[in-house]
């Protein structure tokens, strides 16, 4: 912090002790780590001031008093919600889950906890649960003190993708695309950060992905011109399974070439699968007839 950070929390830290009384008789304040703490029964929560620091640094000294005083309350009535949530749920972490999405805008975004997956997905942490699941705001895990939220990762690979289906279809065009699928489940686009396990490997060209729904990947190797020739028929696939599904995911196909899925123009799809092919050594021109 600079110096004048420093005064702006001095000051606000102060008028949280003075306040904290009023709004919030039963916490306490502790000032070296800047946390409000609240006591539940045997649950004790714990709400830092951080983003209470933001907000009055961003506006005039005089309306500091009050925007204290709606903090506290606000995370007096959050850390209910969160008691309640742990009584109802019991042990939340064991619920959070991972929702591979569409990139969100900038307001979701700065509400919820998520991580990057390439400039064209976000994955999501969810709570899951069949009548009180949503996705998990950061103000409710510091509140729920949920540290460590890379066990998500692992709790949807073991616990709801460890029985997907995997097989092969053929698309108009003929070729065949890898089906990836647990039908009704929210977070198989999960698997859009494991496509190793469903191409062959040493793959230096990698493959065209489409996620047209949450519940399906579909998954077809560039290890031929077999690829560019597929590459409209599975466009058309992966646009019809988007707008004929009850939870749509992305309309579009994309290149997946060891890293975060690109997105691919359509357009020029064709000459970029081509020259990639050509590069490795993989392209074959078309057998002639006669």
């Amino acid at each position: 912090m600079g110096a004048n950070e420093l005064e702006i929390a001095a000051e606000v830290h102060a008028l949280v002790d003075g306040l904290l009384p009023v709004a919030l008789p039963n916490a306490s304040f502790d000032r070296a780590a800047s946390r409000v703490v609240l006591p539940f029964g045997p649950t004790t929560l714990r709400a830092s001031t951080w983003d209470l620091l933001e907000r009055c640094a961003a506006a005039p000294r005089e309306r500091w008093p009050g925007l204290v005083d709606t903090w506290l309350r606000e995370t007096a009535d959050l850390a209910a919600m969160a008691v309640a949530e742990i009584e109802l749920l019991g042990d939340v972490r064991r619920l959070l889950r991972v929702r591979v999405v569409p990139a969100m805008d900038g307001d979701r975004r700065r509400e919820l906890v998520w991580h990057p997956v390439g400039p064209h997905f976000d994955a999501l942490v969810m709570v899951a649960h069949p009548a009180y699941g949503a996705p998990l705001s950061w103000h409710r895990a510091r509140l729920l003190q949920l540290g460590r939220l890379g066990r998500a990762v692992r709790y949807t690979l073991e616990r709801e993708l460890a029985d997907v289906v995997v097989y092969d279809r053929p698309l108009r065009s003929g070729h065949d695309v890898r089906v990836v699928t647990k039908p009704g489940s929210p977070y198989v686009t999960l698997l859009l950060t494991e496509l190793r396990r469903y191409v062959p490997p040493a793959l230096p060209c990698g493959a065209l992905v489409g996620a047209p729904r949450y519940d399906t990947l579909l998954v077809h190797p560039v290890t031929s011109r077999a690829a560019v020739e597929a590459l409209p028929a599975l466009a058309a696939e992966v646009a019809a399974l988007h707008a004929a599904a009850d939870d749509p995911c992305s309309p579009e196909v994309f290149w997946w070439r060891g890293g975060d899925p690109e997105a691919l123009d359509l357009r020029r799809g064709r000459r970029d699968l081509k020259r990639a092919l050509k590069g490795a050594g993989m392209w074959r021109p078309p057998r002639r007839r006669g």
